[in-house]
């Protein structure tokens, strides 16, 4: 069996790109700056928006390089077991100190490689939400809730309906600071820093 490739893929989703990118390209330790989330938004804000779409790209990149590898080496189910363990990695890392992220980029990069118009699609949402309301978390919620119908719209197979149901709940979970800040109007909203 392939088991091995969920033990490599929660590896792979522990690279804490912004965390490297917010130190190599501005010398900050991006855990002590801002929100202190080890993630795109909180890069782009204190390290500019370059160092935020590296951190985007390099976060979108695992998650796409964990579907392809698990693609190669078994069934469905194994890129479902493979996906959730890359994104505990992304949660949990070995190499931050098992602090991580909030796993909206990684997630949306499975969800990319695993289907390409659900991909497309969630970014697209993401990208609108974020235009209409300013507010990177209110996009990603609505992203990542949208993924598991827009998964069986397309009709994708059971492993990856499971996955996408997962993918979304834990990423509400995550943001719950935020909804908090959204709820007391005290969310930060794009082009402004956080006080």
């Amino acid at each position: 069996m392939s088991y091995w490739v969920v033990i490599v893929s929660y590896l792979i989703g522990s690279i804490p790109f912004s965390y490297l990118v917010a130190r190599c390209w501005k010398g900050i330790d991006i855990r002590k700056c801002g929100s202190g989330n080890v993630g795109m938004t909180n890069v782009w804000r204190n390290a500019g928006p370059a160092a935020g779409l590296l951190a985007l790209a390099g976060d979108l990149g695992k998650g796409v390089l964990v579907v392809l590898l698990a693609k190669h080496y078994g069934p469905p189910l194994l890129v479902a077991g493979s996906s959730v363990a890359a994104l505990a990695g992304h949660s949990w890392p070995v190499f931050l100190g098992f602090k991580g992220g909030k796993l909206v980029a990684t997630g949306v990069g499975i969800i990319t490689a695993i289907s390409l118009p659900v991909g497309i699609w969630a970014m697209a949402i993401w990208l609108v939400v974020v235009g209409l309301t300013r507010y990177v978390s209110v996009g990603s919620i609505t992203a990542v809730v949208s993924i598991p119908v827009l998964m069986m719209v397309y009709r994708l197979e059971w492993p990856y309906l499971a996955l996408g149901g997962f993918f979304a709940a834990f990423s509400v979970y995550k943001h719950i600071p935020n909804i908090k800040r959204l709820i007391e109007k005290t969310e930060p909203r794009i082009g402004k820093k956080k006080v």
